[in-house]
């Protein structure tokens, strides 16, 4: 399945970006490197390029050279056409911790959260790696499951483990996070990537845990449609996904009250993480990766903004 979907701000991407096809693939280095392509590629005819960059130095314009890319106050002192070349202010690390505990199994809209969690986590290390920045990996459901340091060698390593990754036991964030906040308290950027079936007060306090020496936190909350949505229409008895206990209930009974607490639920989040200076982002696992990668490549636009970090633009 190849189609093209309009991002408002990368241009058109005529690429394979339904996730549940993309789930089928089975390679994950190709999918990532697919959607991460096509996703540069789509900035490249963008008005607005949206990579954070550094001024490098001027060379005379080529025909087929992006206009957009001339120095035209140069241009008035020389009469000659120059080239404004940029180099990627990155070099950071990046890590993502992602969640494998049971719940993250579930999945209604032919994959699971663990699959879409998996290819989003491919994708923006992938993407992070082009950007030269130093990529990790962290897996976990109520402790640490594998970690892979962040490094410039390790896409290959990050890459298996994510492919290897398998949901089983039940999770929580606490005891994982903090875990990992103290064998690696170097500055970084952390990517948590959970459905948070957690309280708010239990998910800001694990985040804070890995706050360390300035670390920048971005928290992907990633549902089905069906948590979303509460779609069921038949009366059925409903499992706890991280526990044992099973309760029935007839679905068009308790449909707008799910909605009304999952909606106050994501908003407390969105209101308690934003607030600590974090960013937090809720994706459906219906949305296309090459929004996902917009997403990011906005967090980081932000970041540097409060570090007060300078930046150019193509």
């Amino acid at each position: 399945m190849t189609t093209a979907v309009r991002d408002g701000a990368t241009g058109v991407l005529p690429h394979l970006v339904d996730p549940a096809v993309l789930s089928r693939i089975g390679d994950l280095e190709l999918i990532a490197r697919g959607v991460v392509d096509g996703f540069i590629s789509g900035l490249h005819r963008s008005p607005h390029l949206g990579l954070s960059t550094d001024f490098a130095e001027h060379r005379p314009y080529a025909p087929g050279d992006d206009i957009r890319r001339v120095d035209w106050r140069l241009m008035g002192r020389t009469d000659r056409y120059y080239v404004k070349e940029f180099e990627a202010d990155t070099n950071a690390a990046v890590t993502v911790l992602m969640d494998v505990s049971r719940s993250m199994d579930y999945g209604s809209a032919g994959m699971t959260k663990l699959e879409y969690a998996r290819m989003l986590a491919a994708c923006v290390l992938y993407f992070s790696r082009r950007q030269r920045d130093r990529v990790g990996l962290a897996l976990f459901d109520d402790k640490l499951v594998d970690v892979v340091p962040p490094s410039a060698r390790h896409l290959s390593q990050v890459l298996y483990s994510l492919a290897s990754a398998r949901a089983g036991r039940p999770g929580s964030l606490g005891a994982p996070l903090r875990s990992y906040a103290a064998a690696h308290p170097r500055r970084a950027i952390l990517i948590v990537i959970s459905d948070l079936y957690e309280e708010p007060e239990e998910v800001m306090q694990a985040l804070h845990a890995l706050r360390g020496r300035g670390s920048e936190i971005v928290m992907w909350h990633v549902l089905d449609p069906a948590e979303l949505d509460f779609p069921f229409q038949d009366a059925a008895s409903f499992q706890d996904m991280e526990g044992e206990e099973v309760m029935p209930a007839v679905p068009s009974q308790l449909r707008e009250r799910y909605r009304a607490l999952l909606a106050e639920h994501t908003a407390t989040l969105a209101h308690r993480i934003g607030a600590a200076g974090m960013d937090y982002q809720l994706f459906d696992t219906r949305r296309p990766l090459g929004e996902a990668l917009h997403t990011y490549l906005a967090t980081r636009e932000r970041l540097a903004d409060r570090r007060g970090a300078p930046r150019g633009r193509g």
